[in-house]
């Protein structure tokens, strides 16, 4: 589920980390789009992509088997018995929960996904020197500077964003395959289902925490050139100084990744799922 994630959707997440650290920079998506095929090729748009299938790897598989588990403290929690279905706002609610513990594995390879994609603007803007463009030269960097702990910048700022956010994020997905399934199981939907259902739930997470992940994606960027904020601190000053809009900045490619990515995650995990519990049937 996260390698059809982020196959499908990293040049948009590329655009999104360059818009929301450097607004500036960039008129919308086609002009960031067209500088950065300029400027750096069309691998430019891939830069951060081995930390992005980490952090997707990573995030979706503690994610989902934490989901599980939270499905069964949900069941303890209301007082049913632990094959009972849960309704669409419990599952919404176990997915919250599991995302807490999602953000200890995403954060520090974010960190790094993040730093890789804004590298060449951090050089241009002059905040840097000279940019370390491998996974490696980050990761070296980020211990030298700040030890361990440095990988977790924006760890407050992650939760922010993650704990509100897939709680619609599970809770749109349910709601949209109870739609479809219109009284039939909603293991017998389709691909079509999957995808749209999956598109959605990413469509609610994105439009409602985009400001939060803008902090966040300044303040572990920026973090680069020396010691940045918190994230209340960053939220003020961008408020201030560049307007309530410059949170906003980035937020088209990021809408449209978030319906094609996620209804792609949700597809390879459904299928994935059905198949290795075949698999585990069969034995």
């Amino acid at each position: 589920g996260g390698i059809a994630c982020v196959v499908t959707g990293q040049p948009f997440d590329t655009a999104k980390v360059k818009m929301q650290t450097f607004p500036e920079m960039y008129k919308g998506l086609v002009d960031c789009f067209v500088k950065t095929y300029k400027q750096v090729g069309f691998r430019g748009f891939y830069k951060g992509t081995t930390p992005a299938l980490l952090a997707n790897i990573a995030e979706n598989s503690v994610l989902f088997m934490c989901y599980g588990f939270c499905q069964q403290i949900v069941r303890k929690i209301v007082g049913v018995d632990r094959k009972t279905k849960l309704s669409d706002l419990q599952n919404a609610a176990a997915g919250s929960f599991a995302s807490a513990f999602a953000t200890l594995a995403l954060c520090p390879t974010e960190l790094v996904k993040c730093r890789l994609q804004a590298m060449h603007e951090m050089q241009l803007s002059g905040k840097i020197i000279q940019g370390q463009n491998t996974v490696w030269s980050v990761v070296k960097s980020v211990i030298q500077k700040d030890g361990p702990l440095g990988f977790y910048r924006g760890w407050s700022s992650t939760l922010l964003r993650e704990v509100p956010g897939y709680f619609l994020f599970f809770g749109g997905y349910e709601l949209s395959r109870t739609f479809f399934a219109s009284g039939r199981s909603k293991d017998e939907l389709g691909p079509i289902a999957l995808l749209i259902s999956g598109g959605f739930g990413g469509s609610c997470l994105w439009i409602t925490v985009y400001p939060v992940d803008s902090v966040k994606s300044r303040i572990q960027v920026l973090s680069m050139a020396g010691k940045q904020t918190g994230f209340i601190g960053t939220f003020a000053t961008v408020v201030r100084t560049e307007g309530v809009l410059a949170l906003y900045s980035g937020l088209l490619p990021t809408m449209i990744r978030a319906f094609v990515a996620n209804g792609a995650l949700f597809l390879a995990y459904e299928y994935s799922r059905k198949l290795m519990m075949s698999q585990i049937d069969s034995y």
